[in-house]
């Protein structure tokens, strides 16, 4: 049965609150995207500025503030508690130049409602957390603030931006569209989550996300190991890295 409420840890059940713990042990001292560090190294520079939409618990959030050890980076997590576990994660390792929003990012300011799934016995899939229509499965419904890229940049004065990550559960493109000032303005390189299923439920596609970034100058390549980039001929799903042309 889906609800409305935002996330308190006073509300979980005995094992929800244990499942809790055990996520927030895990986003204080685990690494999960170590291996990918070289090819990172190579996109964002040490002063660099990044924008992590989709923060979670922050696994690549604190990955990034090490790249960037004198630039910012900026992590966007709409989710109460995905939100408290990046807010965990980035104190107990004493980070200070990540900068947390807790709002979501789109083609348009707005709110909206994010589905937050639960399992049968209540623990939080807080990693499925998407933007959208009420879901069929068991959820929590948290209302929630959009905004747009190209506004965030406008009233935080960038100057440059060198890298976006986003992995949000379908609304990759809304926030491309919702950006598009800034992007083609900084010309980042961008490492996203394309799955079509996704895509589909904000309207969108793989081929239509394709189309747009590769219209914009954008090349795709795929990640395998190491620092090397393997350059994509035709749209494809999972995790793309999209960098600029010349």
């Amino acid at each position: 049965m889906n609800t409305t409420e935002s996330f308190r840890f006073g509300s979980l059940s005995l094992r929800a609150k244990g499942t809790y713990l055990a996520h927030a042990l895990k986003a204080v001292t685990k690494q999960h995207h170590g291996e990918m560090r070289p090819m990172l190294r190579r996109l964002i520079p040490r002063d660099g500025i990044v924008v992590d939409v989709g923060g979670h618990a922050g696994q690549f959030a604190t990955l990034f503030a090490r790249l960037a050890s004198d630039g910012r980076v900026y992590s966007f997590e709409p989710g109460g508690y995905a939100r408290s576990l990046l807010t965990l994660a980035i104190r107990a390792n004493r980070i200070g130049n990540v900068v947390l929003r807790p709002e979501a990012l789109g083609d348009r300011p707005r709110e909206t409602m994010l589905n937050v799934l639960v399992k049968a016995k209540g623990s939080v899939r807080f990693g499925l957390s998407h933007l959208g229509a009420e879901e069929t499965r068991p959820a929590r419904r948290e209302r929630v603030t959009v905004t747009t890229l190209d506004r965030f940049a406008a009233a935080e004065g960038l100057e440059r931006l060198d890298f976006i990550k986003a992995d949000i559960e379908g609304w990759e493109m809304r926030m491309l569209v919702g950006g598009e000032l800034t992007i083609r303005r900084f010309r980042p390189s961008l490492m996203l989550e394309m799955l079509d299923s996704h895509l589909n439920r904000a309207g969108d596609s793989l081929d239509g996300a394709w189309a747009l970034l590769s219209g914009w100058g954008f090349h795709p390549h795929r990640w395998n190991s190491g620092t090397a980039l393997e350059p994509l001929a035709t749209a494809c799903e999972g995790d793309i890295v999209w960098c600029p042309g010349i």
